[in-house]
């Protein structure tokens, strides 16, 4: 068993293990990928003030996310296809996080259904939801997730048309993948993945296939999901869907802040400032830097959440002391997913829980609500000069 010290080395054996076209789809942004790239990079450019002589004992993670207990302000973000990365990808992960004390959230893109979830873990779950123009397949898909018991609604706001991915549209991204000739030479050397997913409980979109009139696979799924997501998704909309949900809504995908005042204004619980991983617009700012202006702007007044570039404890940190009371991975569990499977995930949360309890340790903290800007060191001109 290698050791893993940190999420590249899972992100090693991830590469190794899992067929290149989920790899790629992981491990990639739209068009030139500046801003996935950024979305990393960004962190870079805040420095973390060491402090010494400070009791450091009695020190906790532990705080909430929406009202929720969490062992650490870490969920799992929403991830298509993650029953692709591993066998049963979304059962392991979910239980990983469910083990660990964290929140995680399901794709309506998943492989295993709500259904699935539901019936092998023991506490509530979150579920992300993405507005089709089907909207009876939306109002079931919503009564599905209460039916499960599921402890937040996660709506998506920046998918409206989907961003264009080079890789995806190269390797011929499908679920199960199609068997073109370098498909196939691809997947004979990754026996271990697929020897794991014939015994998978499903190899096609759980939460899709069985729920759409007409939908038996995967070339009707193809089609179909390419014309429902629905370009005419407003405000009006969302407010309707968080009143018929009932429950605690996120909004995920705010990357501006006049985007995150109409989110409060609709009665959102937490708005995600999000840019898909760099995977919608490409040129858009990070989300490290998009989140001061976002806070700025309302204050304390919804609950802020940070998503797309953390790969360490140290982000983690980082986004905290900005302001952000919770922050999301989505790449870093799929890498321990594809790895290990739920142990590699696991050990993805084990790191950046390390991680992040050194770190903040180090700079003088021994709790995430004490944390702030004051162990920071924030260039001037971090989120731009613009004119």
């Amino acid at each position: 068993m290698p050791v893993i010290t940190n999420i590249d080395d899972l992100k090693r054996i991830y590469k190794r293990r899992a067929p290149r076209m989920f790899y790629d789809y992981a491990e990639s942004g739209s068009w030139t990928e500046q801003t996935f790239r950024e979305n990393t990079s960004d962190f870079d450019q805040l420095y973390l003030r060491q402090r010494v002589a400070v009791d450091m004992s009695g020190r906790s993670t532990a705080t909430q996310m929406i009202g929720q207990d969490v062992t650490m302000p870490v969920a799992l973000a929403p991830v298509g296809l993650t029953g692709m990365q591993h066998a049963d990808g979304e059962i392991k992960a979910a239980r990983a996080a469910e083990k660990f004390g964290v929140p995680f959230t399901l794709s309506t893109m998943s492989i295993n259904s709500i259904e699935d979830v539901a019936e092998a873990t023991t506490k509530p779950f979150w579920f992300q939801l993405y507005t089709m123009k089907d909207q009876d397949f939306v109002s079931r898909l919503i009564q599905r997730a209460k039916d499960a018991k599921c402890s937040a609604l996660v709506i998506t706001l920046d998918l409206q048309i989907l961003g264009q991915r080079h890789k995806d549209l190269k390797n011929g991204l499908s679920a199960p993948p199609k068997l073109t000739p370098s498909t196939i030479a691809n997947l004979m050397t990754k026996w271990t993945w697929g020897l794991q997913m014939l015994g998978a409980k499903r190899r096609n979109f759980g939460n899709i296939v069985g729920h759409v009139e007409g939908i038996s696979d995967a070339a009707n799924l193809g089609a179909w999901t390419a014309e429902q997501f629905d370009p005419t998704l407003d405000w009006g909309k969302i407010a309707k869907i968080k009143e018929e949900w009932g429950g605690p809504v996120i909004l995920k995908g705010i990357l501006d802040a006049e985007d995150a005042k109409m989110a409060m204004s609709v009665g959102a619980d937490a708005i995600v400032v999000s840019n898909h991983g760099g995977r919608q617009l490409d040129g858009a700012m990070s989300s490290i830097k998009a989140l001061p202006s976002i806070l700025d702007a309302v204050g304390d007044q919804v609950e802020v959440h940070l998503d797309s570039g953390i790969r360490s404890g140290q982000d983690v940190l980082k986004a905290l002391a900005m302001g952000a009371k919770g922050t999301y991975i989505g790449r870093a569990f799929v890498y321990g997913l594809g790895a290990m499977g739920e142990a590699g995930v696991t050990r993805a949360l084990e790191v950046i829980h390390k991680e992040l309890d050194t770190s903040m340790a180090l700079c003088g903290r021994r709790r995430v609500d004490e944390l702030d800007r004051d162990i920071l060191l924030i260039p001037q001109d971090f989120e731009g000069r613009w004119q």
